[in-house]
């Protein structure tokens, strides 16, 4: 007998309060833009410029140990990461640390790198410190307008992908379903002070692959639909083509966020921040694919035919199986 989290068959109407939809989500959109305007992000090491210190020890490294003996230094945002390498030997346990600028200085001062070594030699005796590198203002201000630059580009590659997969109707109301997933969730990283890096960057990518791959099942079923019920309006077969593939998207959605649960839990502090992104992200891509998408989609309408030409919608690779 197979799971099912939603009946095989399902009969909702997901557009008779297609405003609210997205009233909802226009709303949080402004709340988003809102408090970035206002609060900004809690940029990480990476955005922000620091210090980092490469360890290298005989033992086991324990990144508990090694945080508890930074901690009473309060040097604010601390990132510990051991590193692996097949190349390394069985005595060669390396680490990474990097610490945030103090006071806006451009790198660590000499005094608090000494104060740091001597709390790690009495966490590690043995731990020996291979380099120590400062990232500046410069160079974080260059990460942060190339990670604008990818997720840009990574949405521009989306519209031009659904305009020759389907329709420019279709192309426009995946966008936007992506502009609100990644607006949102840089929003409730504004809104909660969540520590942001490039991870989070990495995140934002997936979560706009993760979106994408949502919005063009429920894409592929629609143009199926379209020509299969070419009398229906293009407001039921929108309802016919959620509802057929909702139990795909809610079991894989469920899925998904079982695991990055479990992640968030137990993956420890490293990860968390990209966890969480993740997790948010399967939420709000999960809900902008059925009422963002296909709302936009209802809105502008499509073409209804497509064994005809069309000069106003879409265009000659429109029937490209890609």
């Amino acid at each position: 007998m197979r799971l099912r989290l939603v009946p095989k068959e399902t009969s909702f109407d997901f557009f008779s309060r297609w405003k609210i939809w997205l009233g909802i989500s226009g709303l949080m959109m402004v709340v988003a833009f809102t408090s970035f305007m206002l609060q900004g992000l809690n940029f990480g090491i990476d955005f922000r410029g620091g210090t980092t210190i490469r360890t290298q020890s005989a033992q086991e490294i324990d990144v508990g140990a090694y945080r508890d003996a930074i901690a009473p230094l309060e040097l604010g945002d601390v990132s510990i990461t051991e590193i692996f390498d097949p190349t390394f030997g069985p005595d060669e346990n390396v680490a990474m640390i990097r610490i945030q600028a103090q006071d806006d200085a451009e790198a660590v001062t000499a005094a608090t790198i000494t104060a740091v070594e001597e709390a790690l030699t009495g966490a590690a005796p043995d731990i020996e410190f291979v380099s120590v590198e400062s990232v500046g203002p410069k160079v974080s201000g260059e990460l942060i307008q190339t990670a604008v630059i990818a997720v840009v580009l990574a949405i521009g590659a989306v519209l031009v992908y659904i305009w020759l997969r389907f329709e420019w109707q279709f192309a426009l109301g995946a966008v936007a379903a992506l502009v609100h997933d990644v607006i949102l969730t840089i929003g409730i990283f504004s809104e909660l002070q969540i520590r942001f890096d490039l991870a989070i960057i990495a995140a934002l990518l997936t979560i706009v692959g993760y979106s994408l791959n949502d919005t063009v099942v429920v894409f592929d079923r629609v143009r199926e639909n379209l020509r299969k019920y070419k009398k229906k309006d293009l407001k039921e077969v929108l309802n016919l083509s959620i509802n057929e593939t909702l139990s795909r998207t809610v079991m894989t959605s469920v899925t998904t966020l079982l695991a990055l649960i479990s992640l968030y839990v137990l993956g420890g502090d490293v990860i968390r921040g990209f966890v969480f992104a993740m997790i948010w992200g399967v939420i709000v891509g999960t809900y902008s694919s059925i009422f963002v998408a296909s709302t936009i989609l209802l809105w502008l309408g499509v073409k209804r035919d497509w064994t005809k030409p069309s000069n106003t919608a879409g265009n000659q690779f429109a029937n490209i199986d890609a």
